[in-house]
């Protein structure tokens, strides 16, 4: 029989952390991931669960996962080494069925707990199991560069944001139809940042933590991954553009008007209401 390591979630889990790790948005034990599993999913490798499961009490209830199973990344873990050791740096866990607790199943092999953002990945997988009717299952946060390094220059609305990135690149309107949500700086690692984020991920799939990095959320660890880096894209050449004195034309109101309604999708009105940032 084969180790859990070669199941596709683990395995997963590993290629996620790399690319996040090599396109530099992960320094040291920056950032984390979240996927949900099924018990379907997970059955298969109950031999190589732990006879004792470790048990975490989480700080915040979460009755809508009952009975969840979820892979994540372990606090203080380097997501560099994931690939080394992908059973010291991860974690499988199930929920209780009350949501108030978790078990460690499998994983953190040398000790250690799961990621310090647990309760705000954990809220918003409330969130969006609801909103997608189950469908997205991956919660993932970084430290992604120019996205960030935006935080600092531009205005934090949501809306404005938003617009500058659907200008930045023509894909990014597609990709990411109901913008951008924004928090006020705040503390990181506590139930306080883990609620406004759940607020934001009722309406948006990313969520700016200025001065910090990014939250996305998707289906799969490869539709996550591929939000952020689009968003992340678009960020660089916003960046660029600034740096060589802003942007004289761009795309039109109209022009995303009629890019959503070439892909089928609704863009944020309020990012429409806006007006364009080029010439702005």
């Amino acid at each position: 029989m084969q180790s859990i390591l070669t199941s596709p979630f683990v395995q997963g889990m590993v290629k996620a952390t790399s690319d996040m790790w090599l396109k530099g948005w992960d320094e040291r034990n920056g950032g984390n991931v979240s996927l949900r599993l099924t018990a379907e999913e997970v059955q298969p490798w109950a031999a190589d669960f732990y006879a004792e499961p470790r048990c975490i009490e989480l700080s915040q209830p979460a009755p809508a996962l009952a009975n969840d199973w979820f892979l994540v990344t372990g606090s203080g873990k380097f997501f560099r080494n994931v690939q080394l050791d992908p059973a010291d740096s991860l974690a499988l866990l199930q929920v209780d069925d009350k949501g108030l607790s978790c078990k460690v199943h499998w994983g953190l092999s040398n000790g250690g707990v799961p990621t310090s953002e647990l309760a705000s990945h954990f809220q918003s997988h409330c969130v969006r199991k609801a909103v997608t009717n189950g469908q997205d299952r991956v919660i993932m946060h970084c430290h992604a560069t120019n996205f960030m390094a935006l935080s600092y220059v531009v205005e934090l609305d949501a809306a404005r944001f938003t617009r500058l990135l659907w200008e930045g690149s023509t894909e990014c309107l597609v990709v990411f139809p109901d913008g951008v949500g924004i928090l006020p700086w705040m503390v990181p690692g506590t139930d306080g940042i883990g609620a406004k984020t759940a607020e934001q991920m009722r309406s948006h799939t990313l969520v700016m933590w200025p001065f910090h990095g990014i939250f996305g959320t998707g289906p799969t660890l490869d539709e996550a991954f591929g939000l952020i880096d689009t968003a992340e894209k678009a960020s660089e050449v916003v960046v660029k553009v600034l740096s060589m004195g802003g942007m004289r034309q761009g795309i039109t109101t109209d022009e995303l008007i009629a890019l959503g309604e070439r892909f089928n999708v609704k863009p944020w009105q309020a990012a429409l209401d806006v007006g364009p940032a080029h010439g702005a």
